[in-house]
């Protein structure tokens, strides 16, 4: 799948979210946006970077900038999510993967050294005009939200 890069229009994103609402990136032009994508919810990696970005929440969003998360589970696993690590960001189901494709962020990996086609860990910074201003790609879950901080200067 080809991947985002920066400088170009972002992909639409209109997904249901773990309360049942409907989120769209188009709502929230004139914010900095940050969509990540992680393969499931409640596993040790995905949880650690879910907690990184809710402990980050208020610095970012002192900053203009809204937290996004995305993977292939239903929205009543991902209200689990929320309850269980008191998560206070819209996280967005896509069981399709059709978004995620969109934003090439699903396609082959390495898992324990096999190929296999899944979510490819990523985050996606898109500016308030829908620009994508930041990608990275295959990221690791523990850290990824320091060094994302790092790179937008916050």
């Amino acid at each position: 799948m080809p991947q985002v890069a920066v400088g170009e229009k972002a992909p639409d994103l209109t997904l249901p979210a773990a309360d049942g609402s409907t989120v769209s990136l188009a709502d929230l032009r004139g914010k900095h946006v940050v969509v990540y994508f992680y393969p499931a919810a409640m596993t040790p990696g995905c949880t650690k970077q879910a907690c990184d970005f809710r402990d980050s929440l208020d610095a970012l969003a002192a900053q203009g900038y809204a937290v996004l998360g995305v993977s292939p589970d239903k929205p009543e696993k991902l209200q689990k999510f929320v309850e269980r690590d008191g998560l206070t960001f819209p996280l967005l189901s896509d069981p399709t993967h059709a978004t995620m494709e969109a934003w090439g962020a699903w396609g082959e990996k390495s898992l324990y050294g096999k190929k296999v086609v899944g979510v490819i860990r990523s985050t996606v910074v898109v500016d308030p005009e829908g620009v994508v201003e930041y990608a990275r790609y295959n990221v690791k879950a523990t850290g990824h939200v320091a060094a994302l901080r790092k790179a937008l200067g916050i």
